[in-house]
């Protein structure tokens, strides 16, 4: 994780990182859920076009805004209050419910239908113990774990408590990253581990079974630490290839083009579709300008440009 948050500062722009490892988590953890699109879609949805509707692709862009929104408030801070995860919860599921207060929520089999777990119903005990929780991830003196073990001791009790009628897997799995960023061994929210728990997605729930039947913890604690270095390792070399892409890119336009800047190329990097739009706002030129730019990267090869939406009269 120290060679990741090293790596990581090597790329001059923040959100290139964000957006593009963001993008990412937010596909694979909302396909857990069994929210399924395309990276393609993806992309076109970061557009805002009024011709492409895709609702799985929308979900997956609430995700990475929930992601920014929980980033920008612990930045701040440095502590994740339960206002805190409502507020990111509300902004994954574009709403204002709140911790439960009514009764009836049951985790069941997907496939039989069988209730496999029971969380807490009441909305006195779901306030208590997201209360216990809150102090578990902000006063050490409670626990002198390591953060990694305490990050995955949070995702378990969090689950468990289950305190919203929706989106309680990705809100957890975007409190994950948080609190790795809380305890500063990653300075940006780029540890995503919803691969890895895709890949082994029924091992993952059965441990979290195991605990609530057996309260055996070991298993959980491993699968969450090889999780992390896992993904910590691959995560290193995919911002290798995009150093190494954004460098590539970046000599290309600084020795062939004289409306080279910084803003062009973080621009291009933070956006895997972009727009005549995105190039005026980040450049400041005007439409006439960005179009030209474009226009003449798109004719050199640098870009490729795709009519993504045909008017029908």
């Amino acid at each position: 994780m120290a060679e990741l948050k090293g790596v990581a500062s090597t790329i001059p722009n923040e959100n290139i990182l964000i957006n593009t490892l963001g993008l990412q988590e937010a596909k694979d953890s909302s396909a857990i859920e069994n929210i399924i699109t395309t990276h393609d879609d993806i992309y076109k949805a970061d557009l805002n076009l009024a011709c492409f509707k895709s609702l799985n692709a929308k979900e997956v862009q609430n995700y990475i805004s929930a992601l920014k929104k929980g980033f920008a408030l612990i930045s701040k801070k440095k502590i994740l209050t339960n206002n805190d995860i409502i507020e990111i919860q509300s902004e994954l599921e574009k709403n204002r419910a709140d911790f439960r207060k009514l009764p009836g929520t049951a985790l069941k089999n997907a496939t039989t239908g069988e209730t496999v777990y029971t969380p807490p119903q009441e909305y006195s005990e779901i306030v208590d113990l997201m209360a216990n929780l809150e102090q578990f991830i902000n006063d050490d003196t409670v626990s002198d774990f390591d953060p990694l073990v305490k990050m995955a001791i949070i995702h378990y009790q969090f689950e468990s408590i289950h305190p919203f009628y929706d989106g309680n897997g990705r809100t957890g799995r975007i409190i994950n990253v948080l609190y790795l960023v809380m305890k500063d061994l990653l300075n940006l929210p780029i540890l995503y581990l919803s691969r890895y728990i895709v890949l082994y997605k029924g091992d993952y729930y059965k441990l979290l079974q195991e605990i609530r039947e057996t309260d055996n913890w070991e298993n959980l604690l491993l699968f969450m630490l090889n999780a992390v270095e896992q993904i910590s390792k691959e995560t290193i070399e995919l911002i290798k290839e995009i150093r190494e892409l954004i460098f590539e890119y970046k000599n290309t336009l600084r020795n062939n083009y004289k409306f080279y800047s910084q803003d062009l190329l973080n621009n291009l990097f933070k956006h895997p579709y972009t727009k005549i739009e995105f190039i005026e706002r980040d450049l400041g030129v005007s439409r006439i300008t960005a179009a030209k730019y474009l226009n003449k990267l798109s004719k050199d090869g640098l870009l490729r440009k795709e009519k993504l939406c045909h008017i029908i009269k």
